[in-house]
């Protein structure tokens, strides 16, 4: 089929989003399909054989004046004024300004004639699906990609808030489940969780997950924290304040505690930024030289990389009653082979996707039950590294390009 993408980004260093958002696109084309990508990246951005154009920021007009005045202003005083606009407004000025012009942009390329038209967004801004809603010729062939739950007073404790311009947003996301023809989400789970304020989307809704893709990625060196001749557990993301890692850390060190000889051979690695962390992992840091502590962004070519390296991967989500996200992170460490360790509530998609019966799941709290976990798998290591394998062919099946495909030929 021909589809035209709209991607919010495939910049693949700005955000897990937009790395399955790549993901996404490469697979669509391996599967055959002609692509034509919009993108509004911020920056020139090609893929392989793919024809990828980029939406530049309309830098004249007045929403772009007054989206830099009040930008100014924030810079100038130190008051935040956007919330009191966007509870007027629904959304800032930027964001319209910037719907407005991927809007024009989808018209431009009207005469591409796609069967399927799809948008991918990032975060909570969702403004491809905005700008397609001012182009109802096209709702017909939509299919709105909804990658996490939205608005953010709809998530599930502890994550839940109520931002600014709530009711505005609310809206949006109640005309995209009506007026798009499909909508698709990376989980089951998320699909019923937003279907249960939506209802439109469990008429509409497929479930099309992040995806296994081949990534143009550049060979790095492994670092010097990392000794692949040790036990290695890493937990590679970012760590908001509602994921915390001390259950995780208190964990290892109840397994080092029981197993005095792990302290030379083996090791946590946490990389991604942690802010609201800080100080707690700094005082981990300070006291358990077994454990290696990045604060901050790392270069995905290093962490895909390690991904593949380590003994085991850790998936670590909040302490809730349910988690209907599929970590973007999760076809990377299928593909890893090694095994994971979801550290997550009992009702979450990572779960349900690696089965009641998958050994090294734990709530993320559960001090006692990581370290059995770790533990375990130290166990295994050491009679033989190379038995730490996933295995899991169904879950690479399930990631490919060829279930993709499946459901895109079914939507015809």
């Amino acid at each position: 089929m021909k589809i035209l993408v709209i991607s919010e980004s495939i910049n693949v260093e700005d955000s897990s989003a937009s790395k399955v958002n790549v993901a996404f696109i490469n697979n669509l084309k391996k599967a055959q399909h002609q692509l034509k990508v919009l993108h509004f990246s911020h920056k020139e951005i090609t893929l392989p054989e793919i024809d990828c154009i980029l939406i530049k920021e309309r830098r004249f007009g007045i929403l772009f004046i007054l989206s830099r005045l009040v930008s100014t202003f924030q810079r100038i005083t130190k008051v935040y004024i956007n919330r009191d606009l966007e509870k007027l407004f629904g959304f800032s000025f930027t964001h319209t300004n910037d719907t407005i012009v991927i809007a024009k942009a989808i018209r431009k390329n009207i005469d591409f004639n796609p069967d399927l038209v799809i948008t991918l967004s990032k975060g909570g801004s969702f403004r491809p699906h905005r700008a397609l809603l001012r182009i109802p010729e096209l709702h017909n062939i939509w299919i709105a990609y909804m990658h996490d739950p939205y608005p953010f007073h709809f998530y599930p404790r502890p994550y839940n808030w109520v931002e600014s311009g709530y009711k505005q947003k609310e809206h949006l996301i109640r005309e995209i489940s009506l007026k798009a023809r499909y909508s698709s989400f990376p989980s089951l789970l998320l699909k019923e969780w937003m279907g249960s304020y939506f209802s439109n989307f469990l008429k509409t809704g497929v479930i099309i997950p992040h995806q296994n893709a081949d990534y143009k990625i550049n060979d790095v060196p492994l670092p010097d924290y990392f000794d692949p001749y040790k036990f290695n557990l890493l937990h590679a993301g970012n760590l908001m304040p509602q994921r915390s890692p001390q259950g995780l850390i208190e964990g290892y060190k109840l397994f080092l505690s029981k197993n005095a000889e792990a302290k030379k051979n083996s090791k946590l690695i946490l990389l991604g930024s942690a802010s609201a962390h800080t100080q707690m992992l700094e005082d981990y840091k300070s006291s358990i030289s077994e454990i290696h502590i990045h604060n901050g962004n790392v270069p995905f070519d290093l962490v895909y990389k390690l991904q593949k390296n380590v003994s085991a991967n850790i998936i670590l989500e909040s302490k809730s009653e349910i988690s209907p996200f599929l970590p973007g992170k999760f076809p990377h460490c299928v593909e890893a082979n090694k095994p994971i360790i979801s550290l997550a509530p009992y009702y979450c998609e990572v779960k349900r996707l690696l089965g009641d019966e998958y050994p090294y799941w734990s709530e993320v709290d559960d001090i006692e039950k990581i370290a059995a976990i770790i533990e375990e798998l130290y166990q295994i290591w050491k009679l033989n590294p190379d038995n730490l394998v996933l295995n899991r062919k169904d879950l690479l099946e399930y990631l490919s390009f060829d279930y993709l495909n499946e459901v895109i030929n079914s939507l015809k």
